[in-house]
């Protein structure tokens, strides 16, 4: 009887990320993914978001048995009730995941062990652009600033270079950094 083992580096299967990529490298038409949510007002500045279905790897994904709830709500001081975090906190969020994994992943496909990893961001933002108060101003950060600690067993210069690795492809830094075209249709009154 034989058993077969996978490699696990930092809680990734490398095995299965090394099938993946390969499995991609001889058919791009794997690496096509269609991500949607779907947004209901609730009252005031409290949103509600789900997040359930995509398509990717050539087919529509089942794995998902129920939906992801995300609430957006403002605090107080912007006249909401603090249901969650607002949308531009909701960004920074987004960003700090995409380079969680992206760092985690490729450590992981390197070898690298990550006893540790977190990130600080902040963003800053004028709301008088929102507010319909200046058009010298834009509405959304005006610059965001990212800290990384690792603590891994892998040397400083590798790390910062796994650093720089996963700026130049996580997708939503570059969705923040370059302009994406975004279509609005209305439907109704």
């Amino acid at each position: 009887m034989t058993t077969q083992t996978t490699t696990q580096v930092n809680g990734v299967n490398v095995d299965q990320l090394v099938t993946t990529v390969n499995a991609i490298q001889q058919n791009s038409d794997l690496a096509r993914f269609q991500f949607r949510a779907h947004n209901e007002w609730i009252g005031g500045g409290h949103s509600r978001t789900s997040i359930q279905s995509f398509y990717g790897a050539g087919q529509e994904d089942a794995s998902r048995n129920r939906p992801f709830l995300l609430e957006g709500d403002e605090p107080p001081v912007l006249l909401g009730g603090n249901a969650g975090a607002n949308a531009v906190e909701a960004v920074l969020h987004a960003l700090a995941s995409c380079l969680a994994v992206g760092f985690i992943y490729n450590a992981a496909a390197q070898g690298i062990h990550v006893e540790s990893l977190n990130f600080d961001l902040e963003g800053d933002l004028d709301l008088r652009a929102f507010l319909g108060l200046s058009e010298e101003v834009r509405p959304g950060y005006e610059g965001i600033r990212i800290t990384y600690r690792v603590k891994s067993d892998a040397p400083r210069e590798k790390i910062v270079e796994l650093c720089d690795y996963v700026q130049k492809t996580s997708p939503v830094l570059d969705i923040i950094r370059n302009p994406v075209p975004v279509t609005v249709t209305l439907i109704g009154s």
